[in-house]
């Protein structure tokens, strides 16, 4: 994934005025040359926060834990904090190709696992310092600004400072996916678990745990935006805070209902949660080999240039882990495809995107379950019937936010051939038709199978709209007589 596109998706254009800073191209194209500041890095200070604040909190509970002698709870607490932080610093470096450069006091820092704050310095630097005089740009942009309904064609140019800029945007947002699902989810479950099991509430430790879940929160977020960006790449993406708020809701409902139910499990069965974990971690991490087998793909060529075979399969080995750490706790919202140039599927699944909500909420009904016959002593102070219904119905106003989202406030929902009320309106009417059919009626694509988007030049959507308008009246009467068989079978 290029760091230059993510950095261009993600820069906001449409406050400029077309008369003082466009000219229109002879192609269509609207030239828009911007000379203001380049946008904050916010992205990467809050990530480097997050990591910051995660590192000392957890680092200070080990000391506890270690005055306390509690051997165990220090172990698992000192693995959840180190590996990620490891994976985060071999992370920027190979982002940012140190090992062939002479920075041994960035190199030192690494080491010192301080990588993150010595990049955020270096993008504020860059931040501070950009403007302060003139720059060439680099490359051109070419976008697709999706507003009021219209699609226009937009071209800008993109400095040297926001080039790197994007390429710390970028590292920083992988590294926050990594210390989200590699360190801070299982740290999170980790400590409610000693929570429970020890009855009683530690301060620094619920300071953890409340830093774990933001992580893990933000983690998600920059997947969902992430594939948003990824399959609509033509397209100028813009967000509103509409759907920032549904997407946290969404997400925090997700995950805190997922870590409650597998928590409570294992205070009940806790050998069993082992088999449980190990199936969802294997299921996931070979599927997306398995589709890779049965499609006979081959592996990618440009994950790094200088990797061998053996090398490659490395890489997207991790990278499948990451993945299926993901689906472990919550909705990737990216569907890997191993012989595809950017790994990841822009076809939107809407069956997968289903079936994994479904079983997902079948699955913690039944560790919920087994947890409601199998619990101690310790919760006879719990409503545990109440308990189990809110977490179903949490995770019940999870997938409604879901649905939300990508019905009113996903910003290419333009884009969808069907969305989720065409889907609801289908099966209604497939449902009615089926009791009191009398004439077969054709009805239109399946919502799972439809195409996520279709994206045409001009000149082909001219060359398709006029047949068209010469057979007007033959398609209207046709469409007029299905409306009326369904409306009668309805």
């Amino acid at each position: 994934m290029c760091e230059v596109a993510l950095e261009e998706q993600e820069r906001d254009i449409s406050d400029l005025d077309p008369q003082e800073n466009s000219s229109v191209a002879d192609e269509g194209l609207m030239l828009v040359v911007s000379h203001r500041r380049v946008r904050p890095p916010f992205s990467v200070v809050l990530a480097t926060v997050l990591y910051v604040a995660e590192l000392i909190t957890a680092a200070a509970l080990c000391g506890m834990y270690h005055k306390t002698n509690d051997v165990i709870w220090m172990s698992f607490t000192i693995t959840f904090m180190l590996v990620p932080a490891l994976l985060i610093q071999l992370t920027l470096t190979f982002i940012h190709r140190d090992l062939g450069r002479d920075r041994p006091l960035v190199l030192f820092l690494h080491l010192l696992l301080l990588g993150p704050v010595v990049r955020c310095f270096e993008a504020l630097w860059v931040y501070f310092k950009a403007g302060k005089k003139e720059e060439p740009y680099v490359t051109i942009s070419r976008k697709i600004q999706l507003k009021k309904g219209q699609n226009t064609p937009m071209e800008w140019e993109i400095s040297q400072s926001e080039r790197k800029l994007a390429t710390h945007r970028d590292a920083f947002k992988r590294t926050a996916v990594i210390q989200a699902f590699l360190g801070s989810t299982p740290q999170l479950t980790l400590q409610l678990y000693a929570t429970i099991q020890e009855k009683y509430v530690m301060p620094l430790r619920l300071a953890l745990m409340i830093i774990t879940l933001i992580s893990i929160t933000y983690g998600a977020l920059v997947c969902n935006v992430l594939a948003i960006q990824i399959r609509y790449d033509d397209y100028k993406v813009r967000l509103r805070p509409a759907a920032y708020l549904c997407m946290i809701v969404w997400r925090v409902l997700e995950i805190a209902t997922r870590i409650t139910a597998l928590v409570l499990f294992s205070t009940a069965l806790s050998h069993w949660v082992i088999l449980v974990g190990m199936v969802n971690l294997l299921f996931f991490f070979f599927l997306p080999w398995v589709e890779f087998w049965v499609k006979k793909g081959s592996l990618t060529e440009n994950v790094e240039k200088n990797f061998s075979k053996v090398g490659t399969t490395v890489v997207l080995g991790i990278f499948t882990l990451l993945y299926a750490c993901i689906n472990i706790f919550c909705w990737s919202a990216v569907q890997l495809d191993l012989s595809h140039r950017d790994l990841i599927e822009k076809k939107q699944r809407w069956a997968r995107l289903a079936a994994y909500y479904c079983g997902r909420f079948v699955e913690n009904f039944l560790l919920i379950t087994l947890w409601y016959f199998y619990k101690s002593d310790f919760y006879e102070y719990v409503c545990a019937p109440l308990l189990c219904v809110q977490l179903l119905i949490g995770y019940s106003l999870a997938v409604l936010f879901m649905l939300l989202f990508y019905q009113f406030f996903h910003p290419c929902r333009r884009l969808f051939k069907h969305n989720i009320h065409d889907c609801l309106h289908c099966v209604c009417c497939h449902n009615g038709r089926s009791r009191t059919r009398t004439v077969p009626v054709d009805l239109p694509p399946s919502y799972s199978a439809a195409a996520t988007m279709v994206l045409m030049t001009p000149e082909r959507q001219e060359t398709q709209e006029e047949p068209e308008v010469q057979n007007t009246e033959p398609q209207e009467s046709s469409e007029r007589d299905n409306r009326v068989e369904l409306m009668e079978a309805a």
